[in-house]
């Protein structure tokens, strides 16, 4: 059996596991051969070079080692609790050691008067110092012991229950080792091992669980790390090379009369040079007859839609239709409203599909859109469904596409023979290094200007005790003639106790406000009653608008100037800076005040300050991503990671993942399908890395 079959080979084969033990590392780690064990990876490690004297322990210490003999044991019965306790000693004090489990063990296992190794957490019990459950080895055992950083690996309360500890994960991966008589087969070529300078992998994977000094860990963990995210950047960037090959587009030859009236004639601003510059992007990619597939990013502001809308031109102007596909009515009614108003007279059909529209109206909809009459459809994902045909869609526009499951944005990509350019946006910025992993075979363009007149919203964070500084605020901007909202966490929309605090919220802002007109709006509404009450705040019938997140999105009212987002600490960094892009929307100066309570987590306090100090949406993602990782932010982990990272990250590996990218694209520019004999290992490597998956540029 060759070296990489016997990796491939089932986990209860290897010496110690068995079938039991099998079914468990299975269902808890995820381990079924004993290369899975192999990259399972220790999670930390315990410095085991320092023996301490009884005399110098301390109960705030960490995890020490302390050698001695056990003096005398006792067995202790409280009620139908049992335990046994020791005295250890090593000449310069004694400790208790106490044990509330597996007591037979200890029975059998530990005598008096033995030389013993042990290893623990010092907690203070009484006077004295006491081990609950320490590690203790007899000493001679314990000075053989290979290296003095003991890791230790991840397991589970089934695991510990059945036998199977940190220390049993150890001694399993070692006997991986002598399976393979330590001979690992290595996965990357000689070439990118030598240029890179890395450590061989059978090396490495050793150093890691066993390493002899915590100096020879950095250079172990980057050789492991290095092919996660080369094979993960080939895997991104081989399949963007195959689309661009197989994937023809419309060409869009002309900038005509509709695109050239309306930049003339309507645009009611100048456009930013960013816009400028998206625009251009845009342009040359849907020029040469292959599809483009593109990411548009902008903070909340930057005019997107503006974009959006001459791309839609661009379309029309070329004898095809566009669609956008917004995740919600309200925001899909904002877009509809918005293009309306911006192309004034000009002759270009536009139509709102959503599940409210129905009846004649809807028939008479879906008919214009298959004989070509609607030039721009807009909607939700009613645009999906089976009834709605084109006659040449040639641009499909996804807003807010992280609101969008993969099998929805697949049925839009196919609504027409040849596959529409496709334009994706979001107002969720996404830093450059997930872009690269998440994104990394679309092309991104970025709007990072925001339009001449705006001023930057001013961020300030309240405790729930500053009701009186915050009203007295509140009410100078609303004397002003301004608008405000106030909005409360709903987590469900089921949770009563939430639904509680936004009444309780209505009551008490009616209260302190009668001379203003309070509405509220919450996602458990009917859609009438809810569009009713939007429709008036647009209108300036309501003055402070209490409400749930359903405005986190599409809603542009100039006139509010106030976002109150009440018990803030409940919102991640990415929705509480979509929630202050509800204002600043006109040449006003606009306010979000942040309010919570008073005793805050280091991590929540870090997430006010940060709202404080910028409004820099990339930057705010850069921090959301150190906070929480990668595969917390919205919209990660549906559109996915293409395989699991066991060590490298995106965030904090940014410099590796940029050099393995490069090792990547060198490799795809020399030979495109890894056709030659000094690829053929990174060939086989990739087809094992790579497990079945929609890939998000196909489906986007």
């Amino acid at each position: 059996m060759s070296y990489g079959n016997i990796l491939e080979q089932d986990i209860q084969y290897l010496k110690g596991v068995g079938p039991v033990r099998a079914k468990l590392l299975q269902k808890e780690l995820e381990v079924s051969t004993l290369e899975d064990l192999l990259y399972t990876f220790p999670h930390r490690y315990l410095d085991r070079s320092t023996v301490h004297r009884i005399a110098d322990l301390e109960e705030d210490m960490p995890m020490v080692q302390i050698k001695g003999q056990i003096l005398s044991f006792e067995k202790v019965t409280t009620g139908p609790h049992k335990r046994i306790a020791a005295l250890f000693s090593d000449g310069t004090g004694v400790v208790e050691i106490v044990w509330f489990r597996s007591l037979k063990f200890v029975e059998n296992t530990y005598k008096v008067h033995v030389p013993y190794l042990l290893f623990g957490k010092p907690t203070r019990f009484g006077n004295h110092l006491s081990f609950a459950h320490p590690e203790i080895e007899p000493l001679e055992k314990a000075n053989v012991q290979k290296s003095p950083l003991q890791a230790i690996y991840h397991t589970t309360d089934a695991m510990k229950r059945a036998g199977i500890t940190s220390k049993t994960i150890a001694s399993l991966v070692e006997n991986v080792f002598a399976a393979l008589r330590h001979d690992v087969p290595e996965t990357l070529t000689p070439a990118l091992i030598n240029s890179h300078h890395l450590m061989n992998l059978q090396q490495a994977l050793h150093t890691i669980h066993f390493p002899q000094t915590s100096d020879a860990l950095p250079a172990a963990r980057r050789r492991v790390k290095f092919e996660e995210l080369f094979y993960l950047q080939l895997d991104i960037l081989r399949y963007a090379q195959q689309r661009k090959e197989r994937t023809p587009g419309f060409v869009f030859q002309k900038v005509g009369t509709m695109f050239n009236r309306f930049f003339h004639e309507q645009l009611p601003f100048d456009l930013t040079e960013a816009q400028k510059r998206v625009i251009r992007e845009i342009r040359q990619d849907m020029r040469f007859g292959q599809q483009m597939n593109r990411l548009l990013q902008g903070d909340v502001g930057s005019g997107k839609t503006m974009v959006a809308l001459m791309c839609c031109l661009l379309a029309v102007d070329n004898g095809f239709q566009a669609c956008i596909m917004a995740p919600t009515e309200i925001l899909a009614e904002q877009h509809l409203q918005t293009i309306t108003r911006q192309l004034g007279t000009l002759p270009v059909k536009v139509a709102l599909l959503t599940g409210n529209v129905t009846g004649k109206k809807r028939r008479e909809i879906l008919q214009e859109t298959a004989d070509g009459s609607i030039q721009i459809l807009v909607g939700t994902h009613a645009l999906i469904e089976p009834t709605v045909q084109f006659l040449n869609l040639g641009l499909a526009i996804i807003d807010e596409q992280h609101r969008f499951g993969v099998k929805q944005r697949a049925k839009l990509w196919q609504k027409n023979v040849k596959a529409p350019h496709v334009l994706v946006m979001t107002a969720t910025p996404i830093p450059r290094t997930l872009a690269m992993t998440v994104y990394g075979d679309l092309d991104v363009s970025v709007i990072d200007q925001l339009p001449p007149g705006r001023k930057p919203v001013q961020t300030l964070h309240y405790f729930e005790t500053d009701t009186a500084r915050l009203y007295q605020g509140l009410r100078i901007e609303l004397q002003r003639g301004r608008q405000a909202y106030v909005v409360y966490p709903l987590i469900e929309e089921s949770e009563k106790s939430d639904l509680q605090s936004i009444e309780e919220g209505y009551a008490t802002f009616t209260d302190a406000f009668p001379d203003f007109k309070v509405g509220m709006v919450h996602g458990r509404m009917k859609p009438a009653l809810k569009d009713s009450v939007m429709a008036s705040f647009v209108n300036k019938e309501i003055d402070i608008l209490i409400s749930t997140t359903v405005i986190e999105v599409g809603v542009n009212v100039p006139n509010a100037s106030v976002m109150v987002i009440e018990d803030a600490d409940r919102f991640g960094l990415a929705q509480l800076h979509q929630l202050r892009g509800r204002v600043g929307r006109g040449a006003e100066q606009s306010y979000c005040i942040l309010v919570t309570r008073r005793k805050l987590s280091d991590n929540t306090s870090r997430r006010m300050d940060i709202m404080v100090e910028s409004t820099d949406g990339f930057y705010i993602a850069e921090e959301d991503m150190k906070l929480r990782g990668p595969g917390d932010l919205e919209g990660t982990q549906q559109s996915g990671i293409p395989f699991r990272l066991r060590l490298a990250n995106v965030i904090t590996d940014s410099v590796l993942m940029s050099e393995a990218r490069e090792a990547a694209a060198n490799i795809l520019e020399a030979d495109p399908h890894l056709e030659h004999e000094n690829h053929r290992i990174i060939a086989q490597q990739l087809q094992k890395t790579m497990r079945e998956k929609e890939n998000f540029s196909d489906i986007s």
